[in-house]
């Protein structure tokens, strides 16, 4: 049992690095070759994970579950707003730093949005970046619409430096645009609330 769980952990390990290699780029990945650089046997991966569209969703989940995981909880701000500028910039760098799963995992949850992937996930997380001054009844759609943001200006690409005036691939513009999208955002809510 050991050497069949240590296959299938090598068997996603292998994969994450092949999506990354191929920058994303999933149909130039066979099981073949997945199964070949683990060492396992094609039968493997199917047993495992029923075809290679399912192992692929897997990688990208435990991806993106360690980003999530790697917001740091304990850590003192002075307000909700540092706190969710300090996760967001956390997320966008990521999507940045490994483009090539970012989007596999975006477009994936654009085709198939259910409550578990990795976009919902995400604004869960952002979700309880907003401890104290926002209304439980707010914080859904205020970190929905940073997660949306945030994926349309990493899948815009270059064309986001002519329309927004951000070169995303410079780490402190990505922290600028995060830190005027986060102020814009909980700005709207506040002026929302007080009319």
């Amino acid at each position: 049992m050991k050497n069949t769980a240590n296959a299938k952990e090598n068997i996603i390990k292998v994969t994450t690095e092949l999506i990354e290699e191929n920058n994303g780029n999933i149909e130039n990945i066979t099981a073949r070759t997945i199964a070949q650089k683990a060492g396992v046997g094609l039968g493997l991966i199917n047993y495992h994970f029923g075809s290679k569209e399912n192992l692929i969703t897997t990688c990208v989940q435990r991806i993106i579950e360690k980003v999530i995981a790697g917001f740091d909880a304990k850590k003192e701000y002075a307000t909700d707003k540092e706190r969710l500028i300090g996760w967001a910039n956390h997320v966008f760098d990521f999507l940045f730093e490994h483009s090539a799963i970012s989007r596999v995992s975006i477009l994936g949850d654009m085709q198939n949005y259910t409550m578990d992937c990795n976009s919902i996930r995400s604004q869960r997380g952002f979700m309880l970046a907003l401890t104290k001054e926002f209304e439980d009844k707010d914080k859904p759609l205020l970190s929905f619409i940073l997660t949306a943001t945030m994926q349309a200006a990493f899948l815009s690409g270059t064309t986001s430096q002519e329309l927004l005036g951000y070169d995303f691939t410079k780490q402190n513009d990505r922290s600028a645009f995060i830190e005027r999208l986060v102020t814009m955002i909980l700005e709207n809510n506040r002026n929302e609330v007080s009319l």
